[in-house]
C-alpha cells in the first residue's frame, strides 16, 4: 500500500490499529537511546604512542617524488615496532611508495607538507593479502596502508596520501568502455559466485591478471586505531576500511576523491567507532557502514555496532550516513548528531539499502541535529529493493529509525521507505524536523509504527 503525503490524521489512525506496538516509537525510546552514547565512547579511546621518533629519511627515504621509497618505509616500520613503538615520522617532501603495512604500536604520522604518493605499479601492491572486496573475502592486491591483526596503530599527520588514481589507472577497471563493459566485471562475478559457493577463502586469489581493485586504507582484525587529521586523494576504491576491528576513531580526516566506488569511511563488521570532525566530498557514499554481502556475510556473520559519526561535514556523494548495502551481518546502535549536509551532487542524508539477497537486521539508528542544505533524492531513504530487488531467501528486517531536529531546504523527497509486505519497515521516528523544498513530499510503501511529532513539510504539519 503506498501513501504519499502522509498527514496526522492517518497517523492517527495507524496508532489506533496498531495499538501498544507504536510505543516503541514513543519519545521517551528515542531519548533512552541517546543515553547509550556516554557509555559507548568510554569504550572508544585512541591509543597513545611512545615519544620516540623514526624519520623515514634515516632508512633511506628521498622525497623528491620519484625514488621508490618502500623499503624504507618498511625498514622503519619495523624498527619502531621492534623497539616497542612509537611514531614513523613522513617529513615534508614527496614519498613515492608502494602499500605500507603497518605493525603494532606505530604511529605513521606525516607533517606538515609531507605527501606519500603511492605508485600506479600494480606489481608495488604484491603479494596477494587477505581482504574483504566489497564485503567478500579474498585474497587480492594489498591495500595501500594496510594491517592485519595488529594493535595500537595510527595514521596521523598534517599531509596527503595520495593514491595517484585516475581513469587510466584503477578507477577504469570499473567505467564502462565502449561497449558499456567493466574490466572488473568477470572477476567480481567470479568472487561473489565463490563466495556463494562456499570455496576456501585462501583458494579465492586474485591480484595480478585480475581486476579487482584495492582499498586505500584497510586495517583488518586490528584494534585500537587512530587515523587524524591526514587528507585523502584519488583512491582506487574505499577510502578508509577497517574491518573486523575495534575500538576506531577516525577524526579530522579530510576526503576528496571522486572515483567509482570512492566512499569515504566504511567500518565493515567493526565494533566501538567514532567518527568525527571529518570533511567528505566523494564519488560515492560518505560513510557506509557495511557487514559482509550475502552468503559470504552471513558466514562471517559479524554485525557492526556502536558507531558515533558527528561534528562531520558531507558534501558530493551517493549518500551522508549510509548503512549498506553489504549488510548480512546485520547493524545496530548507530548515532549521528551535529553534522552539516549540502550539495545537489549529494543523494540522501540517511540512507539503509538493502534486499533479500543481503537479509540482515538493522535496528536503532539514531540521527539529530542534522542541518542539511540541499540532497538531490530523499532526506531519510530506506530501501528493500536495492539493486536486484527481492529474488532471495533472506528477508532484511530495518527497525527503530529515529530522527529528531533534522532540517532541510531541498529535496525530492522527505521519506522514500520502500519495504516488502512480508517484513514492513517499523517504527519510524520524527521528531521537530522541518523539510523545506520537498517536490514530491513522502513515498512510503510496506512501512508501518510511522510516529511524527512537530514534523513540517513545505510549512505543513504532518
Amino acid at each position: 500500500m503506498k501513501f504519499c503525503f502522509l498527514k496526522r490524521s492517518l497517523n492517527k489512525l495507524v496508532a489506533i490499529a496498531i495499538g501498544l506496538t507504536l510505543l516503541q516509537c514513543s519519545p521517551t525510546t528515542a531519548t533512552d537511546g541517546w543515553k547509550q552514547l556516554p557509555g559507548i565512547l568510554e569504550q572508544i579511546v585512541a591509543p597513545e604512542f611512545p615519544n620516540v621518533h623514526f624519520l623515514v629519511t634515516d632508512y633511506g627515504a628521498i622525497g623528491d617524488g620519484e625514488f621508490n621509497c618502500g623499503s624504507a618505509f618498511k625498514k622503519a616500520i619495523q624498527a619502531c615496532h621492534e623497539q616497542g613503538g612509537g611514531h614513523v615520522v613522513v617529513p615534508a617532501g614527496v614519498f613515492l611508495t608502494g602499500a605500507i603495512h603497518l605493525k603494532s604500536n606505530v604511529n605513521l604520522h606525516l607533517e606538515q607538507d609531507a605527501i606519500i604518493r603511492f605508485s600506479r605499479d600494480y606489481d608495488q601492491y604484491l603479494p596477494v593479502v587477505l581482504t574483504r572486496f566489497e564485503g567478500v573475502e579474498c585474497m587480492n592486491y594489498s591495500p595501500f596502508i594496510y594491517a592485519f591483526e595488529q594493535t595500537h596503530i595510527a595514521i596521523t599527520g598534517k599531509g596527503v596520501l595520495d593514491g595517484q588514481a585516475d581513469d587510466h589507472t584503477w578507477w577504469y577497471w570499473a567505467l564502462p568502455d565502449e561497449n558499456g563493459i567493466q574490466v572488473q566485471k568477470t572477476d567480481r562475478d567470479m568472487l561473489f559466485k565463490m563466495g556463494e559457493d562456499s570455496i576456501p577463502v585462501e583458494k579465492r586469489i586474485f591480484g595480478k591478471g585480475h581486476y579487482i581493485r584495492p582499498n586505500f586504507i584497510q586495517f583488518y582484525r586490528c584494534s585500537n586505531i587512530l587515523v587524524e587529521d591526514v587528507s585523502i586523494r584519488r583512491s582506487p576504491m574505499w577510502e578508509i576500511h577497517p574491518v573486523l576491528s575495534s575500538n576506531v576513531t577516525v577524526r579530522g580526516v579530510n576526503i576528496v576523491s571522486h572515483g567509482p566506488n570512492n566512499d569515504g569511511c566504511n567500518p565493515e563488521s567493526c565494533r566501538d567507532v567514532l567518527i568525527e570532525g571529518c570533511y567528505f566530498n566523494t564519488g560515492d557514499d560518505c560513510i557506509a557502514i557495511k557487514s559482509g554481502r550475502n552468503g559470504d556475510g552471513r558466514r562471517v556473520n559479524v554485525p557492526s555496532e556502536n558507531i558515533i559519526i558527528r561534528d562531520c561535514s558531507m558534501k558530493d556523494g551517493h549518500g551522508g550516513v549510509v548503512i549498506g548495502s553489504e549488510i548480512s551481518g546485520g547493524c545496530r546502535n548507530v548515532f549521528a548528531e551535529n553534522c552539516v549536509m549540502d550539495s545537489p551532487n549529494l543523494e540522501r542524508a540517511l540512507r539503509i539499502k538493502t534486499n533479500s539477497s543481503r537479509g540482515g537486521l538493522v535496528e536503532n539508528i539514531h540521527m539529530r541535529h542534522i542541518q542539511i542544505g540541499e540532497v538531490s533524492d530523499a532526506v531519510l531513504r530506506v530501501n528493500f529493493n536495492y539493486e536486484l530487488g527481492d529474488i532471495g531467501q533472506f528477508t532484511p528486517v530495518v527497525r527503530n529509525v529515529y530522527m529528531s531536529h533534522v532540517s532541510s531546504e531541498k529535496s525530492k523527497f522527505a521519506l522514500f521507505l520502500d519495504g516488502y509486505e512480508r517484513s514492513p519497515i517499523t517504527g519510524i521516528y520524527l521528531d521537530s524536523c522541518t523539510f523545506n523544498g520537498v517536490t514530491d513530499g513522502n513515498f512510503i510503501n510496506h512501512a508501518r509504527d510511522l510516529h511524527m511529532q512537530d514534523v513540517t513539510i513545505n510549512g505543513k504539519i504532518q
